[in-house]
């Protein structure tokens, strides 16, 4: 390797650091803080960096926020990915996996995944940069497409209602999105009340039973 190579690479190396260093300092203080509440300035001297050097790798605040779902989002879809190439499986079989794969995806960074369903809902995503809202918008639309391979199967084996398997991801999407932001807001207002487990338990199997055909289907 020649020593330009090698400056470049290091340069690579420095760049990637600094920005995991401004994501990390702003992870810690959207949830300490706040997203509102929360300034450049604030993030910038929580990473030890100056407020100019901050800006050379996020445009503002929202696409600091923004750039938080992308870890979680690659997460699910690497997730539900596996779940749709493990042999062996008839269609109930992937639910049931499918449904595991939803806990996983909670566990792996609870706080990162609830600021992504809050920014899903918010006017933060039109002051993104069109190259990042385009990452977001395609690891959004794999991880759907994932999902409702799994329901498209069990309509092809015959034990799921036929209706359409994006309409179905869709709809497991927002009642797993649904029930965490509701019972994350319950657990505010009185910290004893965490029944996110159960809830998203109880959800899951009543979705479960309306996805399959019944005798009255037929």
């Amino acid at each position: 390797m020649c020593i330009a190579e090698r400056r470049e690479r290091e340069r690579d190396l420095q760049q990637k650091k600094r920005r995991r260093q401004i994501l990390d300092a702003s992870k810690r203080l959207f949830h300490q803080k706040g997203f509102s509440a929360t300034t450049v300035e604030d993030i910038a001297q929580e990473a030890e960096l100056s407020p100019g050097t901050l800006y050379l790798y996020f445009k503002n605040k929202e696409e600091l926020y923004a750039s938080l779902s992308l870890r979680i989002l690659q997460y699910l879809h690497i997730r539900v990915e596996h779940v749709n190439k493990e042999e062996g499986l008839d269609a109930e079989q992937k639910l049931d996996a499918l449904i595991e794969a939803m806990y996983d995806v909670y566990a792996f960074d609870p706080l990162i995944l609830i600021n992504m369903f809050h920014l899903q809902s918010s006017e933060t995503l039109k002051n993104l940069s069109e190259q990042l809202m385009g990452e977001i918008e395609e690891l959004s639309r794999k991880s759907i497409n994932a999902i409702a391979t799994v329901f498209e199967s069990g309509i092809e084996e015959g034990i799921f209602v036929d209706r359409h398997p994006v309409a179905l991801a869709d709809i497991f999407w927002s009642l797993f999105s649904g029930v965490i932001l509701w019972t994350t807001s319950k657990k505010i207002i009185n910290e004893e009340k965490d029944y996110l487990k159960d809830t998203l338990k109880i959800a899951f199997e009543i979705f479960s039973r309306g996805l399959h055909i019944t005798e009255a289907d037929g």
